[in-house]
């Protein structure tokens, strides 16, 4: 099992970058899928981004292809998420999630979730 604590989310404005980090606690972190999700105000939890367990496989929403960069140090046991020019459309509570498998882009795949961190973004 493990237990997932994200941080690094704040208030920016549009343009601005920030970068998530998600510690990770307990066994396992380096063997499982791991992905970035989010959830604006009255919206569905959705998929940002995903990352393998060697870190060597990475897929993403295309609404953030090309501005964020999801990453992972598997001996801090930490996963990371770049995000540059933010959007207004980015303001959310980001989440991330373990996968015992190889991780995907549905909410379902994932076994554990970290509380989450807000990202608000001003235009």
């Amino acid at each position: 099992q493990v237990q997932l604590v994200e941080s690094g989310g704040g208030l920016v404005q549009a343009g601005d970058s920030l970068r998530l980090s998600c510690a990770a606690s307990g066994r396992g972190f380096s063997t499982y899928g791991m992905g970035w999700f989010r959830q604006a105000p009255g919206k569905e939890r959705e998929f940002v981004a995903t990352i393998s367990w060697s870190g060597g496989a990475t897929y993403y929403a295309n609404s953030v292809k090309g501005r964020f960069t999801i990453s992972r140090d598997n001996a801090k046991n930490t996963l990371y998420l770049q995000m540059n020019n933010l959007k207004p459309e980015d303001t959310a509570v980001y989440y991330c999630a373990a996968d015992v498998d190889i991780g995907g882009t549905l909410a379902a795949e994932y076994e554990y979730w970290g509380q989450g961190t807000q990202v608000i973004v001003s235009s």
